[in-house]
């Protein structure tokens, strides 16, 4: 698997089993592997996950947001050839806050840190940024586990 950055959105595809309207990481501009990642969301107004209300502007539901940055973060864990033929499955999410709304228009910047990798499990760290400024982060707790238990077909 080639793994020359920038990953476009089909280099992306080869790693996660998403698929849209459920992959929601658009190409990934940073790789260090098994430390940190940087992925881009480009936020637009036909995606039908937008939260419209009728005083203002539509708004990303807090939950993608929280979703994007763990797919993100699965790009990470699944680039390493030893995890090619595994799925990562969330175990905890910790300490997620928001504090900022996203609005159709806004490219999100998405990072992941590894705080701590085992061979089955792992704890990553999540900030997504608009313009530099945070509008979500966390901690999330995974497992890895063998696609073929998952029924989903290896890469």
């Amino acid at each position: 698997m080639d793994l020359t950055l920038p990953l476009d959105y089909s280099a992306i595809e080869r790693i996660l089993p998403h698929r849209y309207p459920f992959l929601l990481v658009d190409r990934i501009t940073e790789l260090e592997p098994d430390t940190r990642i940087v992925g881009i969301k480009n936020v637009t107004l036909n995606e039908r996950y937008l939260a419209h209300s009728g005083d203002g502007p539509p708004v990303m539901p807090p939950t993608i947001l929280t979703e994007a940055i763990a797919q993100v973060g699965a790009i990470l864990i699944l680039a390493k050839p030893e995890n090619r033929d595994k799925l990562p499955y969330f175990r905890s999410i910790e300490r997620v806050r928001y504090r900022r709304p996203v609005h159709p228009g806004d490219v999100v910047e998405i990072e992941a840190t590894v705080m701590r990798l085992r061979s089955r499990v792992g704890e990553l760290r999540g900030i997504a940024r608009v313009d530099g400024k945070v509008v979500v982060q966390g901690r999330m707790t995974f497992a890895l586990g063998l696609r073929s238990e998952s029924g989903v077909p290896p890469a």
